[in-house]
């Protein structure tokens, strides 16, 4: 299962049944778990902590140091969790002193040409199109959908159940359970069919489009809208989601 044309450095460890194909570069202080499989000319480098059961494409990178000049190397990882697919050329740099580690969570997609830069954080159940560009310290709540060549700043998050439009440009929060596009990227609408499949039913889609119209279309600034949803809505978790992603916001939402 490990090709002789692979380099493992000697301190690495690596768990039962991972495939290592030609040309693989597993660099020291790397931990790899069980089941994983690692294509060609792979590169895995120092600081990089992988889970079990992932697939990684040729030529993509991960553990690399981070594209910031503040970095002055220190001990940061790179961690990997359980049944991502990770395609082509995909880099995931590691984390700088400001939080330590970036983290892939389980069962995301990461598509070919993804970049995630250090400090980030990716839920479970993502998706993530081609080529999409990700600054440092973003935030990718569970099951969102960022679709190809959309560029992400630095410090800003997605909320979960969502979809992103491709081509978009984001450097603001958008917040969950909603579709995101035009130019400036603005909100959408939510994303029903999204959370259909996710097994919402039609009394919470119902009420989750009501506190975004309170939000986007009843005029009210954001503090004006977040008071009227507590005063005139029931609280569910998913309400208490929007009304707390909102209300922790630093950079403010999209419009």
């Amino acid at each position: 299962m490990i090709s002789p044309l692979a380099y493992i450095h000697p301190e690495a460890i690596i768990g039962e049944n991972v495939e290592i194909a030609p040309f693989v570069f597993i660099d020291k202080n790397v931990v790899i778990g069980n089941n994983n499989t690692l294509m060609a000319n792979v590169s895995v480098l120092y600081g990089t902590r992988m889970g079990d059961g992932n697939t990684v494409f040729p030529g993509a990178v991960i553990g690399a140091i981070p594209q910031d000049l503040k970095f002055k190397g220190e001990e940061t990882t790179a961690e990997i969790g359980n049944r991502n697919t990770i395609r082509e050329n995909v880099t995931i740099n590691r984390g700088t002193a400001a939080k330590e580690k970036t983290v892939i969570g389980d069962d995301n997609l990461l598509m070919e040409g993804v970049h995630v830069a250090h400090d980030a954080l990716i839920g479970n159940r993502c998706i993530i199109g081609n080529s999409t560009k990700m600054a440092g310290e973003i935030v990718i709540d569970d099951n969102s959908i960022i679709s190809a060549n959309v560029l992400m700043h630095q410090f800003c998050r997605v909320g979960g159940y969502g979809m992103i439009q491709g081509g978009s440009r984001s450097s603001k929060d958008i917040p969950p359970y909603i579709i995101a596009g035009r130019e400036p990227i603005a909100y959408c609408g939510i994303n029903i069919i999204g959370l259909r499949r996710h097994g919402f039913s039609n009394e919470v889609i119902e009420q989750i489009h009501n506190a975004y119209r309170i939000i986007y279309q009843s005029g009210l600034n954001t503090t004006e809208a977040l008071n009227k949803i507590k005063e005139e809505m029931t609280m569910s978790p998913e309400i208490e989601y929007i009304i707390n992603f909102i209300q922790d916001s630093e950079r403010g939402i999209i419009r």
